[in-house]
């Protein structure tokens, strides 16, 4: 029943990106038919738009958005070198576009043009320290994909150093930037763990920082935007779900006891404008919730 409900709004609401993504996690889709549909948000110079990331409409290429497609990419269990839509996600990264030096901008002013949340209205208000959301999994992507006698390569070690050195000297980090912390190491462990950044420290600051940033009062965690241990790991699997094994396990319940009657699950945020835009997009996170609240189940097998 719980599968049951929720495949009806998958096939009633969904954009056909979730469907696809629907189908291979549970119906034997093929991974082909997620990365066909995934293309579309794709553009000429390799990076993503076009609203892939729900809450910014903005068709151009952004790191933000390419982000979310290295995230899809991840769900998938990876690619490989040389496949082409990782190709197109280097080649963008390569062109510098959002790139000031030492981080990709996690907005554009681009995105002040096209309906959007407001975290991603991009302000002329310089920050005070870079922000390694999302560049420290950019980082993590090429160090994976780029061949290493890339420049490309060689940027993305630098900026894996910078990054992991500014982390080891925050008592505490946004917990945006962590999760792109954690998947920075992820991926470095995918690799092997390349030189030029202190790894094992790495490690332990981010298990000391998921700690500081995870909120633990439950009841906080089917009403707002709050960070869960989802945002961190979606599997026992995770180096770092031992720290937080208590509240990890808790989250199946909260997921199960907060589905909705018609399948889905609730989106506990909004936009506060584009009222007419945001119906739409509330839709297409109801979709995106629903197959990611699943997808935990079913890893921490309480499906």
């Amino acid at each position: 029943m719980l599968l049951e409900k929720t495949r009806e709004f998958i096939y009633r609401h969904a954009r056909p990106l979730e469907l696809a993504r629907w189908q291979y996690h549970f119906e034997d889709g093929s991974r082909e038919s997620v990365l066909t549909a995934l293309d579309v948000y794709q553009n000429e110079d390799g990076g993503f738009g076009h609203g892939l990331e729900a809450d910014s409409w903005n068709p151009h290429s952004t790191p933000l958005q390419t982000w979310a497609a290295t995230e899809l990419l991840l769900e998938l269990g990876g690619a490989e070198r040389g496949d082409p839509v990782v190709s197109g996600i280097l080649r963008y990264l390569e062109s510098g576009a959002g790139f000031d030096g030492t981080v990709w901008a996690s907005t554009v002013p681009s995105n002040n043009d096209f309906p959007h949340a407001p975290w991603w209205h991009d302000s002329s208000e310089a920050p005070t320290r870079p922000n390694y959301n999302p560049t420290a999994s950019l980082a993590g992507f090429i160090l994976l994909y780029a061949e290493p006698e890339t420049a490309l390569y060689g940027l993305g070690q630098r900026i894996c150093r910078e990054a992991v050195e500014q982390f080891l000297r925050l008592e505490q980090e946004e917990m945006h930037a962590v999760v792109c912390y954690v998947r920075l190491w992820e991926y470095g462990q995918a690799a092997g763990f390349p030189e030029g950044a202190d790894w094992n420290a790495l490690e332990l600051k981010l298990e000391q920082q998921i700690g500081l940033c995870l909120e633990k009062d439950y009841s906080k965690w089917a009403t707002g935007y709050v960070c869960r241990p989802s945002h961190f790991l979606n599997s026992p699997k995770s180096r770092f779900y031992p720290a937080i094994k208590e509240w990890a396990d808790a989250e199946c319940g909260v997921i199960r006891s907060t589905r909705l009657a018609d399948g889905s699950w609730p989106v506990v945020w909004s936009w506060g404008a584009y009222p007419e835009e945001w119906s739409v997009s509330r839709t297409w996170w109801k979709s995106v919730k629903a197959l990611e609240s699943l997808l935990d189940l079913r890893h921490f097998s309480r499906l």
